[in-house]
């Protein structure tokens, strides 16, 4: 676990634009069962999340079309809560940072840590708002 005091500016970054924190299985599984679309957003430490997984989901929610609800979980503080949401997307591997676009507890999307490394924001923007036009 991370000190709390350090996350937390990483955890404000994606609060005070409405993001939804899970901070239990329970919370988890009430996010995946409700209608709609949900994205989560499996948020991390690392400089790929700092500097292209976090900057290009602000950006794509500046989309027309967008999920029903935006959560997110943080790998590395909420192990249960970060475990069950990876659980909904099998056979997906665990990785950090992890985007999810998921309609009434099906994946239809995911974003890999590997396929943020290197992006620069608008270009994952770009490919959120993409599957945002798609399915939402």
């Amino acid at each position: 676990m991370y000190d709390p005091q350090m996350v937390q500016p990483m955890r404000d970054e994606l609060t005070s634009i409405g993001i939804t924190e899970l901070l239990t299985p329970e919370d988890v599984d009430a996010s995946m069962k409700a209608e709609g679309t949900t994205l989560v957003f499996v948020n991390s430490v690392c400089g790929c999340a700092a500097g292209s997984a976090r900057p290009g989901l602000r950006l794509s929610l500046m989309n027309e079309k967008k999920p029903t609800r935006v959560v997110t979980v943080f790998a590395g503080m909420e192990g249960d809560a970060t475990k069950r949401a990876r659980e909904y997307f099998k056979p997906y591997r665990p990785s950090s940072p992890q985007i999810a676009l998921m309609k009434d507890g099906q994946l239809l999307k995911m974003i890999q840590r590997q396929d943020i490394e290197g992006k620069q924001p608008d270009a994952l923007a770009r490919d959120l708002s993409d599957a945002f036009n798609e399915h939402c």
